[in-house]
């Protein structure tokens, strides 16, 4: 797969104890986009932060979290990610998504998984 030009970015702003269907969330959204044929993921897992209830989820020793802030990249064309985005509007039940507008320079994907997958 091969992108070039103007594209869309999805950014998931979720916390890592958040559940889909018994599996961690940002798992499983990755799952979903990777059987739409989306050019690629990427979980980013925070350190600190806070959302809409204000509180603080931080991996500071004196203050471990079973709930810290967990961020979803997804960038392909705009068509595609069109049509992921009420797969996510299903999923993510709390949380923040946001779409932006972006210049993909370069992105050339191995069109063969690679084995054991």
């Amino acid at each position: 797969m091969k992108i070039e030009g103007p594209a869309k970015l999805i950014r998931i702003y979720i916390g890592d104890s958040d559940h889909w269907h018994g599996q961690s969330l940002y798992s499983a959204i990755v799952q979903r986009a990777r059987e739409q044929g989306l050019a690629g993921a990427t979980v980013l897992h925070g350190v600190e932060g806070y959302g809409a209830t204000s509180r603080i989820h931080t991996a500071r020793i004196l203050r471990l979290s079973e709930d810290l802030p967990v961020v979803i990249d997804i960038i392909d064309t705009p068509e595609r990610v069109a049509d992921f985005l009420p797969v996510l509007d299903e999923m993510v039940t709390e949380g923040l998504v946001t779409l932006q507008d972006v210049e993909v320079l370069r992105y050339i994907g191995n069109p063969k998984p690679p084995k054991g997958e």
